[in-house]
């Protein structure tokens, strides 16, 4: 029964979910039209919206963009990928390569989404070549998995913008958080680490049970080869320099003091910017020289197409959503109020986590779902008395939660592994329902 739910799941899914940009176009489209529909906007002013919000999230598409490349470049370096081979070597059987590729992803994204993302690719397709049988649509599918913990892990955007603070955070909030609130109230909260135990107990023994008894789709064995790229030359001064590892370990120095002299009078404080550091330079570390860290950001920075194509569409998409009518009134106020007109204080947090996920498949960026929801989720949290931290994490859940059938964030990872988002989506809809009742029944009993 439960396998042909999963074939019939992936079946529908090949079938009927277009490409990732034409999947923003349409959203597009479709909130364009409920703008003007449900705020009665006339046309002129909902695209006036779309163009305003088009390049508001340039800064921000900077930074993911960085975590992705970092993260990228970090989990090729080769000591990592040696490691990652003998660890594949361990799989005897399918079902142990699923069990073992969602669990590192789930740490590596709860390390660092970007990081994760690759780290669970490379290892997907290290894996396909040394364990025979096993379905390499769901062992990608099981690397994507991972990224449901990202927002509650150490690079979450939700959670690392509370703990920067400043007048951002007080003006998304409308004032409600004005002082930063450290990573121990949010990621380190009993709440949600309940969830991160409950996701990485539970989604390797669903992704293993998914597995098709017969019929499994292996992996193309071209699509498993390891592109070497040749070692520098260093025949002139100019190459030595460039492959220099004193010149490398200097610059690894330099950060080394700079993070010693933040976390010394900030204490565990994780922004965005100093999570891009750490990677940064523990991949230059890793890789030795700056020449052969380069030609490693180069080969990531060729997996941030949908990223840099993509991001602005769901920034328009943003602004579409915040865009106002005369009366205040717009489609993200609409959707979070009616959530909100239905709850109470206990039941406030889950009906949140539901909320943002319904707003992520419009706006699949943390920050920008942040900036959507905050103004209008914290006040009310606020009135009904729900803590806002909680409210804040259950915002950030519901935006990894609904990234399972939003493939803007599989892009990546898709171009590692040479597999489109058809292949994967009809597994990451069974994850999907797993995921969702495990984060709102968190949320409803412990929130």
């Amino acid at each position: 029964m439960f396998n042909t739910l999963t074939s019939l799941s992936v079946s529908l899914v090949q079938r009927y979910l277009p490409s990732p940009f034409v999947f923003s176009a349409l959203l597009t489209l479709a909130v364009l039209l409920a703008g003007i529909f449900s705020t009665d906007q006339a046309l002129p002013a909902m695209v006036q919206h779309w163009s305003t919000g088009f390049w508001t999230l340039l800064a921000f598409s900077m930074q993911m963009a960085l975590i992705f490349v970092t993260g990228h470049a970090l989990a090729c370096a080769p000591v990592v990928n040696r490691q990652l081979d003998r660890l594949a070597g361990l799989a005897r059987t399918p079902g142990q390569a699923v069990l073992m590729v969602t669990l590192v992803a789930l740490a590596g994204c709860w390390i660092n989404w970007g990081f994760g993302l690759v780290i669970g690719a490379v290892f997907a397709r290290a894996l396909a070549r040394q364990v025979k049988g096993v379905d390499y649509s769901l062992l990608v599918a099981s690397a994507y998995s991972g990224f449901l913990i990202w927002h509650g892990g150490l690079s979450g955007s939700i959670p690392l913008s509370l703990a920067t603070g400043g007048p951002d955070v007080a003006r998304i909030t409308a004032n409600v958080i004005t002082q930063p609130i450290g990573i121990t109230e949010t990621l380190f909260s009993p709440l949600n680490l309940t969830i991160v135990a409950l996701l990485v107990v539970g989604l390797p023994l669903l992704n293993r049970a998914m597995h098709p008894r017969q019929g499994a789709k292996v992996a193309d064995p071209a699509k498993l080869v390891e592109a070497r790229s040749e070692l520098p030359s260093r025949s002139t001064p100019a190459q030595r320099l460039d492959d220099s590892r004193i010149l490398g370990l200097a610059l690894v120095a330099m950060a080394a003091v700079y993070l010693f002299s933040h976390f010394s009078t900030k204490g565990f404080a994780l922004g965005l910017d100093v999570v891009i550091a750490i990677f940064l330079f523990c991949g230059l570390l890793l890789h030795g020289t700056p020449e052969r860290y380069m030609r490693a950001v180069d080969e990531s920075v060729r997996g941030i197409g949908g990223i840099v194509l993509l991001f602005p569409f769901y920034a328009g998409i943003m602004g579409m959503m915040m865009g106002a009518n005369a009366d205040g009134v717009s489609l993200g106020r609409q959707i979070t109020e009616t959530f909100i007109s239905w709850s109470s204080a206990d039941t406030f947090p889950l009906l949140a986590f539901l909320s943002a996920g319904v707003v992520n498949v419009f706006v699949p960026s943390g920050g920008g779902q942040w900036a959507v929801q905050g103004p209008i989720m914290l006040p009310a949290a606020q009135a009904l008395g729900v803590s806002p931290t909680v409210t804040a994490m259950a915002i950030a859940w519901g935006d990894a939660w609904t990234n399972m059938i939003q493939p803007f964030w599989a892009l990546p990872l898709l171009g590692i592994v040479g597999l489109g988002a058809r292949d994967i989506m009809g597994y990451c809809l069974i994850m999907l329902l797993y995921s969702g009742v495990v984060i709102a029944g968190t949320f409803y009993f412990l929130g």
